[in-house]
């Protein structure tokens, strides 16, 4: 469909040239024959010529047409908005400075300064619709606020905010892959961005030459692709920048606050920094540690202890979320699944650690408690 399309126009191009410009190429080469002065003739033989370079230009084109389908579909709806309504007010400006010059003659100044004005001006209006766009929104948003004061609405003022639709992502808890199950799952409300400035960074990860730093640079772009592909999840873009700040955590929370999103992170130190600058942040390490299982003194539990503790005859296991056990006596019994019993939990700034003992060895002291009693009764 596309190629008949475009084979069609370029007929229909073809046609028009054909008729305006061959009439001029014959008289040029002093061609005076009579069928060659017919309008219809001339529209002919500019459709067969284009015709024949529609044959050669259609599959280019395509591909071209599909690319930029594909590059526009990746961008958000705000940043197309305001980057054309950035390009109109560009190209109305360059018109208006233009006019003076339309009355000049010569070519330079009624055309070539008039095109170079329009090209210059509406590239500039483009980038600065899609780099401000935080900005513009503030500015619409405050100027409806005003509206509706005027009206005499009274507007309370939100003391917490307990939705946001953006949830940035930074690049730690891009790598460290978690993010996309838990987006899966439907637990985050809104719409996840990433900005370009993050994804550029991880490409510069996934081009180290340190071999654990460049897998996991592919690693966050592999889980990006994933998401992306995945229909279920709305994840859009950001094409900003900001160019005055060097450090990309700076810019996540400049975004951030410029258009009112939250950050989700596993930096411990972006983590801090954004409690200082009163930014919003979802940390995910501090979401596994809430979601993982609570476990009391006495209940039991099966592990497999895979190695010596610290202290003597001390065994050590872990369970599924990688919480440390550590069971008496279990270095005896290395690489065997053991029933323990937990006698008490402690909570450390590294994670929680559980201490259990075997299951039979509580066994063993209930049974010599009951023979004694057995013979004092009698």
């Amino acid at each position: 469909m596309k190629k008949r399309v475009i084979r069609i126009l370029t007929v229909f191009v073809g046609i028009g040239i054909g008729a305006a410009v061959l009439p001029l190429l014959w008289m040029q080469f002093n061609l005076t024959y009579t069928w060659l002065n017919l309008g219809i003739v001339n529209a002919l033989i500019g459709a067969i010529i284009f015709y024949l370079i529609s044959l050669i230009i259609t599959n280019p084109i395509i591909s071209i047409v599909d690319r930029v389908e594909k590059r526009l579909n990746e961008l958000s709806t705000s940043y197309l908005v305001f980057g054309i309504l950035g390009l109109i007010v560009g190209l109305v400006l360059a018109n208006i400075i233009s006019i003076p010059l339309y009355s000049l003659r010569g070519p330079i100044f009624s055309i070539a300064i008039p095109v170079i004005l329009m090209v210059t001006f509406g590239y500039l209006g483009f980038r600065v619709g899609t780099r401000r766009i935080g900005d513009l929104t503030k500015a619409f948003t405050s100027r409806k606020k005003t509206e509706s004061e005027d009206v005499g609405e009274i507007i309370k003022p939100v003391e917490k905010k307990d939705f946001y639709q953006y949830k940035i992502l930074d690049t730690s808890v891009i790598i460290d892959g978690r993010i996309y199950a838990i987006a899966k799952t439907g637990f985050l409300e809104g719409t996840i961005l990433v900005p370009n400035f993050v994804v550029h960074e991880l490409q510069l990860i996934s081009d180290s030459t340190d071999a654990l730093k460049r897998e996991r640079g592919r690693r966050g772009l592999d889980i990006l692709n994933t998401m992306r592909a995945d229909k279920t999840i709305n994840m859009e873009s950001y094409e900003g920048d900001f160019d005055t700040i060097a450090e990309v955590d700076m810019k996540l929370l400049k975004l951030a606050k410029t258009i009112d999103g939250i950050v989700i992170t596993n930096d411990y130190n972006l983590n801090k920094v954004s409690e200082f600058q009163k930014v919003p942040v979802l940390n995910i390490n501090e979401l596994a540690r809430t979601l993982k299982p609570t476990v009391i003194p006495g209940e039991e539990m099966k592990v497999t202890v895979i190695k010596e503790g610290t202290e003597r005859q001390q065994g050590v296991a872990y369970l599924e979320d990688g919480t440390m056990v550590v069971v008496e006596d279990g270095k005896f019994f290395i690489d065997k699944e053991l029933e323990v019993i937990v006698t008490s939990a402690l909570q450390t700034d590294a994670g929680r650690m559980i201490f259990a003992k075997p299951k039979h060895s509580t066994k063993g002291i209930n049974g010599k408690k009951d023979d004694n009693q057995k013979n004092n009764k009698k």
